[in-house]
């Protein structure tokens, strides 16, 4: 299996780094296991060009999400899952991150799911209703992602989660409790809740040290929901030890900081690090919708 690649691309170090990990679109190594078919979902017609919007019961809660469906798709496509951060949604995500013309452009499915109370429950009581009521974000997105191989013929092997603030904390529980992904990302997020069993997987984060929503030297950040957890570099340096990475290689360019490490089977776990920069989507002064003052700023965020 080919290296996946991770390109810098367009728009700045987040929406760069994470969309990397399918504008390469390269194979993975490694198990995953494939999701048992949801019973009772709609043939692939269910799923048509563009946006559109789906149901899904789990434990008798009825949750939503939206998938976007390039004109162009290979024949059995990537999908990406991206996860809002607390006080967004499946919607604002879409507008926000561009990941549809990401679609377009590298012919994968896009899944946006829906946190309920705009949060998700991401371990170590983060974040919101979800956190404090133990909503079973993990049932919900494995089982959308089962709808969605269901619906559309999906590559197992190229199945990837990606997310900022509460969605990039969600999007390493998934890590560290499912064998669904191949790579995840993580944007001004860290790991909460412990990880007890990992599986090998393609890490990479993207990192302000001037975060104070979740700061990088780990602590107690200043946001809603007071996140408290590790180091982000002690955070990527663990999965550098899942994986059995070789020591990484660091390049330092202005103001941004890259460690990559290779790892067996085509894995690689990276970090990018950005002097100053706080929390926000990399590459953006502030994040893309509601922020334009202090308080609306945990509206995109949450953290």
């Amino acid at each position: 299996m080919r290296t996946l690649r991770w390109s810098l691309a367009r728009y700045g170090m987040l929406a760069a780094a994470v969309t990397a990990m399918v504008a390469a679109v390269a194979a993975l190594a490694g198990c995953r296991g494939q999701l048992s078919k949801a019973t009772g979902q709609a043939s692939a017609a269910a799923v048509p060009l563009g946006a559109s919007t789906h149901d899904i019961s789990v434990g008798g809660v009825t949750r939503s999400y939206i998938v976007y469906r390039p004109t162009a798709l290979s024949a059995a496509a990537p999908l990406v899952v991206m996860l809002h951060g607390g006080f967004g949604s499946a919607s604002q995500a879409e507008k926000s991150y561009d990941w549809d013309a990401e679609a377009d452009a590298g012919h994968f499915l896009v899944a946006y799911p829906d946190g309920l109370n705009r949060a998700w429950n991401a371990g170590g009581g983060c974040c919101g209703a979800p956190g404090r009521t133990g909503t079973d974000d993990i049932g919900f997105i494995t089982a959308m992602v089962s709808a969605i191989e269901y619906a559309v013929p999906v590559d197992a092997d190229r199945i990837y989660a990606t997310g900022i603030s509460n969605g990039g904390i969600m999007a390493y529980d998934l890590a560290c409790q499912t064998k669904v992904f191949a790579a995840i990302g993580a944007d001004s997020a860290t790991e909460l809740g412990g990880c007890p069993y990992p599986v090998p997987i393609s890490v990479i984060a993207v990192h302000g040290t001037a975060d104070e929503n979740i700061p990088y030297a780990g602590g107690e950040g200043d946001g809603t929901a007071h996140i408290d957890g590790p180091s982000v570099p002690a955070v990527n340096a663990s999965w550098r030890r899942v994986d059995n990475c070789a020591a990484p290689a660091v390049t330092t360019a202005g103001t941004v900081t890259t460690s990559v490490a290779a790892c067996p089977a085509g894995r690689a776990v990276e970090l990018i690090t950005i002097a100053g920069a706080g929390h926000q989507v990399a590459g953006r002064r502030t994040a893309p919708a509601r922020a334009a003052t202090p308080a609306h700023r945990p509206a995109v965020h949450g953290a």
